[in-house]
């Protein structure tokens, strides 16, 4: 673990609770203290497009450079097969912004129907960023393949979990054991590429 990193504070750039706390719990018992934007400074994001690099990049760096901090985020979404790969980095605006968690996952079991088979292969992916306050830049990749589900299952997690079944698992990703999910999540295997092993 870099010095820098394990000698202060690492400022999560996102403004999702779920996310937050999930980012939180596998960066637990880290030398460094994991921390949110709550009490700092208002950060003007910039407005997200369709690569999930790209946006981890841009969100990490507007933190970072506002407001002089260590600065850690994550673009992340769903991609299934029977839609094309989406809906993709578009996966937390899916069906329109008016739509919460549970709408989207109606809209995204709605869109697929009954197809069975390969059309419900799926994966989250994920792309996490660093970028310290003189705007360098570190980024790494993760991901979790699996299946979507005929209906939702489980009431853990957030966003597309009840419906994502993991590749070795017969439960939804909601109904896993926090720990569990933080080991093998797109989010957990990112976080470690980047910052590497717990």
């Amino acid at each position: 673990m870099e010095q820098s990193i394990a000698a202060g504070r690492l400022v999560v750039a996102t403004q999702n609770a779920g996310k937050l706390r999930e980012i939180r719990d596998i960066l637990a018992g880290r030398e460094f203290e994991v921390v949110s934007l709550a009490g700092l400074a208002p950060v003007d994001f910039p407005d997200e497009g369709g690569d999930y690099r790209e946006n981890a990049v841009a969100k990490a760096r507007a933190a970072a450079l506002q407001l002089g901090v260590r600065a850690l985020a994550d673009d992340s979404g769903l991609e299934v097969e029977g839609l094309g790969g989406g809906p993709g980095a578009y996966s937390a605006r899916y069906g329109g912004a008016h739509l919460d968690d549970a709408g989207r996952v109606q809209h995204l079991l709605d869109e697929l129907g009954a197809r069975p088979g390969a059309s419900r292969r799926a994966r989250f992916v994920c792309w996490a960023a660093l970028v310290e306050p003189d705007g360098t830049t570190r980024s790494a990749f993760g991901e979790c393949p699996g299946e979507i589900l005929a209906a939702a299952r489980g009431a853990g997690g957030f966003g597309y979990d009840p419906v994502f079944q993991p590749d070795g698992f017969e439960v939804s990703m909601a109904e896993v054991a926090d720990a569990v999910k933080n080991e093998i999540s797109h989010r957990a295997r990112a976080l470690h590429a980047l910052l590497g092993p717990g």
